[in-house]
């Protein structure tokens, strides 16, 4: 194993409520009278992007909303929430990627967020997380797909020079997991407060917190089984 790719933002840090709660407020500030409540947002996330969202709820209630502007809004209020929301890393993430520096790997941020929400998560995190402490960061600037895509990872792969087979991902999400799984990398999914009923089977192993050994022995696994 030669390299760690952590996908979206709430694999670093949980913000799947603070994400949640931003939609409702953008929605309250575009005038709509719509709320996604718990259950209604764990079963949108088994689907990835935050617009397509908005778009296909709106559909699903015969309305014709302007989804990006909507979605902007959304992006701007939950950047300005993870300054004062007084976020810590997940459990074991620091660990992890310090061990995995100290055994020579290459640590990527394989997100296809924004890039602005990138850096605002990355602000809230510091000094336990910095973008320094990552060999690569791409975002949704990098890519012309989104994930359940895999671009995000084969642009990853090329850009680290590595070989799928010789990294594992982790991922919060089923889209995510999708999108490592396409590219031919091993994925341990790592489930956030709202993703951890979702149906992980395309994952090769699930974790409850990031542990360097335990990512091994994922990744093996999924090898002597391929």
């Amino acid at each position: 194993m030669s390299a760690l790719l952590l996908g979206s933002i709430s694999t670093v840090a949980d913000t799947s409520e603070l994400q949640r709660q931003a939609f409702n407020q953008a929605f309250a500030e575009h005038g709509l009278d719509w709320r996604w409540d718990r259950d209604d947002y764990r079963a949108m996330l088994a689907t990835s992007g935050g617009q397509g969202r908005i778009a296909g709820y709106a559909r699903s209630r015969g309305q014709d909303v302007d989804a990006q502007a909507i979605h902007e809004t959304k992006s701007k209020i939950f950047r300005d929430s993870l300054a004062t929301a007084g976020l810590t890393p997940r459990p074991g993430v620091t660990g992890a990627i310090r061990d995995a520096k100290a055994a020579g790997w290459k640590v990527g941020f394989v997100t296809t967020t924004a890039r602005g929400n990138v850096t605002a998560l990355l602000e809230a995190l510091s000094p336990q997380l910095q973008a320094g402490d990552f060999d690569l960061i791409t975002d949704s600037s990098d890519v012309a797909q989104p994930k359940p895509d895999p671009a995000a990872y084969a642009l990853a792969l090329r850009t680290l020079g590595e070989v799928a087979d010789d990294c594992i991902a982790v991922e919060d999400n089923v889209g995510g997991v999708q999108a490592a799984a396409a590219a031919g990398v091993p994925c341990a999914a790592f489930p956030n407060q709202n993703t951890s009923q979702h149906d992980f089977a395309a994952a090769a192993g699930v974790v409850s917190q990031l542990d360097l050994a335990d990512l091994r022995r994922v990744a093996r696994a999924q090898r002597e089984t391929a």
